[in-house]
């Protein structure tokens, strides 16, 4: 009888066979951008000369996020993995355990403050290669569902955490992210996270507009982007006072727009220094199952000079620019689950997750051919980093194999990578 269902063998092999020789070439592109010496250069350095540099542990997790792992047991991949490692010079790496405990001590110390050093140096290496000068920073928070003992209850009734995090329109890379418990509001301290996120811009680039949902419809945040001349287009609360506002629009001042109809009128709060627009669109709805029509509303606040339908179709291009961004960051990049019963060490590992999403951002800026900038991650593991590849020892040098038809993607993304790495920063 067969012992199998195809007729081949399974063997065993010394040879050095790796199943992530792309992700070895994204690999050289963490090197030819300096992140690791960045990274020893700005988080706390080890307690004595056995421990291992702040590298030892921020690499290996972001090369694990990048080929598709998700918790801290997945860097077993990583180690087990000996082509990929001789590759990228990675003799020795911490296990599991002792990455959870260095990200518990980090979250608890100074860890946090230094990542953020290292993110900003990664925005201002790409911007500074970008003309533009002006960007539309959208914020959003996004709820993280988390088992944890430690967990708070979130206003969607489970228990997580709530970050918020504030990408470029532009380019999608994230220029600010704030780890957050999950029963603190959407609303809070968003004016003191617009101001860390225009200010982490590098000189001569500043953000000149600024899109988010009803969470950031403050007097304080209207008020400094008419003092910075900041467009914006806010979603704004059905208040009272804008019930009222919207209540006192003429009939024949709305519009047909999409499936409803659309308008505009002015509006300021108590604390406002200046009136701003509302535009309002209203659609039909059903209370229920052959109810009684009723309409629902759409209302955005905003500066801007357009028309009504412009604005409108401004702030909804918000969610592409963020919402789906963000959906890569919790799906793509393994976000979405966390790995510690700490807040600290949580908020360490989210950070790291954001800066493995930003180099990615850069990445295929920068390296990957232009038919690939708008891929996701999960289609560049499925392309590129999941290639096989025969790792071999040819006196002092180590030569990767590939099959033929990858060889010249993975020399192309080479190349641009020395061409990185010959760029100052």
């Amino acid at each position: 009888m067969p012992q199998s269902v195809l007729p081949f063998k399974l063997e065993i092999t010394h040879e050095r066979i790796t199943s992530h020789a792309g992700l070895a070439v994204f690999g050289e592109f963490l090197k030819a951008l300096g992140l690791s010496a960045l990274v020893d250069r700005k988080l706390p350095a080890p307690g004595s000369e056995a421990g291992y540099l702040p590298s030892r542990y921020v690499e290996p997790l972001i090369l694990m996020l990048h080929g598709g792992g998700g918790c801290l047991e997945d860097l077993r991949q990583i180690r087990q993995d000996a082509g990929l490692r001789d590759v990228l010079g990675m003799r020795e790496l911490p296990s599991s355990d002792a990455v959870g405990d260095w990200l518990r001590r980090m979250g608890a110390g100074d860890g946090l403050k230094g990542l953020a050093g290292v993110a900003a140096r990664m925005v201002r290496r790409a911007l500074n290669r970008d003309e533009a000068t002006d960007y539309t920073l959208d914020i959003d928070a996004t709820q993280i569902v988390a088992e944890k003992a430690e967990a708070k209850w979130t206003y969607k009734g489970e228990r997580g955490y709530m970050p918020i995090v504030g990408h470029l329109a532009e380019n999608g890379l994230v220029i600010g992210d704030e780890f957050r418990e999950g029963n603190q509001s959407p609303g809070a301290g968003n004016l003191d996270f617009i101001r860390y996120c225009a200010g982490q811009m590098p000189r001569g680039k500043r953000i000149g507009r600024l899109r988010s949902d009803s969470a950031a419809y403050q007097a304080s945040i209207i008020n400094w982007c008419e003092e910075e001349g900041v467009e914006f287009a806010i979603g704004a609360d059905m208040d009272s006072a804008v019930k009222n506002v919207i209540a006192m629009i003429a009939e024949e001042d709305w519009q047909p727009y999409e499936d409803g109809q659309i308008a505009e009128t002015v509006h300021s709060m108590n604390t406002t220094r200046n009136a701003f627009r509302l535009v309002v669109v209203r659609r039909p709805c059903q209370t229920e199952l052959f109810g009684q029509e009723c309409l629902r509303y759409k209302v955005i606040a905003s500066n801007r000079t357009e028309t009504a339908a412009e604005t409108m179709a401004w702030y909804n291009r918000r969610g592409d620019a963020s919402e789906n961004r963000i959906k890569e960051l919790k799906i793509g990049f393994a976000m979405e689950r966390l790995p510690c019963g700490d807040f600290g060490a949580n908020a360490m590992f989210f950070r790291i997750g954001v800066l493995a999403y930003n180099v990615f951002v850069l990445f295929k800026l920068l390296a990957l051919p232009a038919e690939w900038r708008h891929c996701q991650v999960q289609t560049v593991r499925w392309r590129l980093y999941q290639l096989a590849g025969k790792v071999v020892a040819h006196g002092r040098r180590t030569i990767l194999k590939v099959s033929s038809w990858a060889w010249g993607i993975l020399e192309e993304i080479r190349t641009r990578a020395r061409e990185v790495a010959l760029t100052p920063a």
